[in-house]
Formats: C-alpha cells, sequence, structure tokens
C-alpha cells in the first residue's frame, strides 16, 4: 500500500495569509487525524490534496504519483468529504448515488446498482434508500457523504470536519464506520474536535498557523506532557494572575470554581496537584506555545 509524503508544502493568499507554511507528513495506510484550531490552515490543506486548489510549492506523492503535476490520476482514486456537503433535497439517496456513481465513470448498469446498494448497507443507509435526501438528519447526511466519497474504491479518503453537529449516538456511528474504511485505505481526518482523533487515529499532527508544530502518535504524544501538568481550584478573579505568573494552558468551571491546569517543569506548590495529561491538554499547550 502506498504512503502519502507531503513535502514543503507552501500557500498564500491574495490578501496575505500563509495559510501552509513548508507543511511535511508522511501518512501510511489507516486513519491520519490532523488537528488544529479554525484557521489553522486545515482545509487548505485538504483542498490542495484534493486538487482543488493549487500549491505555490512543494510535492506530493501518493505512491509513484506526483499528485501536483498529474492531479486527473489522483481524482480517479481519491475519495473526498468536504466541510460543507451539499445534497438534492428532493432526491433519495440511493438515485443521487447512483447518478453520482455515472459520473464517476460506472457505466455498466447491473455494475453501478450492485456498488450502490453495498455502499448504502455499509453506511446503513439501505432501508431509507427511497426515502428524500432532504429529510435525513445531519448524521445521515454525513453517511450518505461517505457513501459517494467511497464510489471508486479510493486509495485516499479526505473527511473535513465530518462530526461537527453530530449529537453523540451519530458522532459514534461516524467514528465506527470511517474506522471500518481506514482499515483498507490512507483517510486523513481533518478536525478541531480532539475527541474525533483521540477516538480514532494511531498517527496524528497538530496544524497552527499554517505549520505543522509536532506529529506522531498521540500516546506517545501525550507522554510529552506526563509529570509536568498540574491543576488547582481558584476563584474566578485570581484567573488573569495565575495567566500572568505560571503557564496556563486551559481553565474550566468546575462546581462554580474554576479549575485550571498548568504546565511546569518543576512542582509549582503544593497547593497544585499533579495530573496525567489527556491528548486534549497536549493540543491545547501546543496551540498556546505555537
Amino acid at each position: 500500500m502506498e504512503n502519502l509524503i507531503i513535502t514543503g508544502l507552501s500557500k498564500t493568499y491574495s490578501n496575505g495569509v500563509k495559510a501552509l507554511q513548508h507543511v511535511s507528513l508522511q501518512i501510511p495506510k489507516g486513519m491520519f487525524g490532523l488537528l488544529g484550531p479554525n484557521g489553522a490552515g486545515k482545509s487548505t490543506l485538504m483542498r490542495t490534496l484534493a486538487t482543488l486548489q493549487e500549491a505555490d510549492s512543494g510535492s506530493i506523492q501518493l505512491g509513484d504519483l506526483n499528485t501536483l503535476e498529474h492531479p486527473n490520476e489522483l481524482r480517479k482514486v481519491l475519495g473526498y468529504l468536504p466541510q460543507q456537503f451539499g445534497v438534492y433535497p428532493t432526491l433519495s439517496s440511493e438515485m443521487l448515488l447512483n447518478h453520482l456513481a455515472v459520473l464517476k465513470g460506472i457505466i455498466n448498469r447491473k455494475e453501478r446498482k450492485e456498488i450502490v446498494h453495498a455502499l448504502l448497507h455499509k453506511v446503513n443507509l439501505y432501508e431509507v434508500r427511497t426515502q428524500k435526501l432532504g429529510e435525513f438528519s445531519g448524521g445521515m447526511k454525513q453517511r450518505f457523504g461517505i457513501a459517494q466519497a467511497l464510489l471508486n474504491n479510493p486509495k485516499l479518503l479526505i473527511v473535513d470536519e465530518p462530526t461537527a453537529g453530530l449529537d453523540p449516538v451519530e458522532r459514534n456511528r461516524f467514528y465506527n464506520l470511517l474506522s471500518e474504511v481506514g482499515e483498507q485505505t490512507i483517510v486523513i481526518l481533518s478536525t478541531h474536535i480532539v475527541d474525533d482523533v483521540k477516538e480514532l487515529c494511531p498517527r496524528m499532527a497538530i496544524i497552527n498557523k499554517g505549520r505543522v508544530i509536532i506529529q506522531g502518535n498521540p500516546i506517545q504524544i501525550m507522554e510529552s506532557l506526563q509529570g509536568r501538568l498540574y491543576e488547582k481550584t481558584i476563584h474566578k478573579n485570581e484567573l488573569e494572575q495565575y495567566k500572568k505568573e505560571y503557564q496556563v494552558i486551559s481553565d474550566r468551571l468546575y462546581l462554580g470554581r474554576q479549575l485550571v491546569h498548568v504546565v511546569s517543569d518543576t512542582h509549582p506548590g503544593p497547593t497544585f496537584k499533579s495530573i496525567e495529561a489527556n491528548l486534549e491538554d497536549v493540543y491545547m499547550s501546543q496551540i498556546l506555545n505555537a
């Protein structure tokens, strides 16, 4: 199975925004999480990988294929679920998936019907295949989006912010579906939701301000904070002072008081409690330090 190798990818928009700055990643088969805040450059990278826009410099290789030089060849083996995925609300999922299959070159009617039905079963929409897409829930539309992205049995599947707005049940269904797909192909999951990456991805990268600031296995990345993370409950009016004195990476309300997480190479004092780091702590510390 080919790896996806991104080398020195850069993109600056006409307004001067440096959306990507020398991004380099090596992504093998399986689930890969791309984590970052809104505006970090995730969607720019996804659109570039999906051949929807050109980079200023750098290269993208999928096995032996230079995707920037031969975008049409990549499109033959690419599945893409963008952040905003529209459907024809008056069509059924079966009708629209059949239409999209024709557009993707699946001409044989018998073969096309078999593929469409198999994909609708795969995403658990077969029983509602005649229902209008306009009547689907958000989660059902996202599962249909995955079905259309899998029509050409892609070697590379890109999903951009796929679980935003989904309730916990639909999100869990989506996790299971993506995990199953990831057993056979390269799946890049771009998101700002830490749980998406924690639940699904054995490999990940954090991007901010157009730069990759850390990459690796989530568990190994979390180890970078072990023994350096502390928490303390304070009064809300003390928060600004604590931010001046300590490296506060997160704060939230807990039983009506403010709970702060602090990163320190030495124990910050007897009123602080040492805690185990999770992926959200790593994410917050990396974003704040970038």
